[in-house]
């Protein structure tokens, strides 16, 4: 069986407050990248529940969290057409993410 590995480095701050992020998967490049954020979600099939993991540095704008949230809804409703087939929910939830752009003004005209 083959295997691959995700590696996922947080600095801290003296706060606990997250300085830095900086992971690496398998195949990909020779260093840990750096991030702003991340969000991770696995689905616990013990407890059928989702656990997640939510981090931001304190250097990340508010305007880039609203682009970050709003290109992770997008791929979620790409992934959740693939997983599932219901493109019509798919289509739903990428209409709400150009409404989302657009109330949050993200998105140039």
């Amino acid at each position: 069986m083959k295997r691959s590995d995700i590696t996922i480095s947080v600095s801290l701050d003296e706060n606990q407050v997250p300085d830095k992020i900086k992971w690496k998967a398998d195949g990909t490049q020779d260093e840990l990248a750096e991030a702003k954020a991340m969000m991770l979600a696995f689905w616990d099939k013990k407890e059928n529940n989702t656990m997640r993991i939510d981090l931001w540095t304190k250097d990340m704008l508010i305007d880039e969290m609203k682009q970050f949230f709003h290109q992770t809804l997008l791929t979620m409703a790409d992934t959740f057409e693939k997983a599932t087939g219901e493109a019509e929910m798919s289509r739903d939830l990428r209409d709400f993410c150009d409404y989302f752009a657009d109330r949050l003004q993200i998105l140039s005209k």
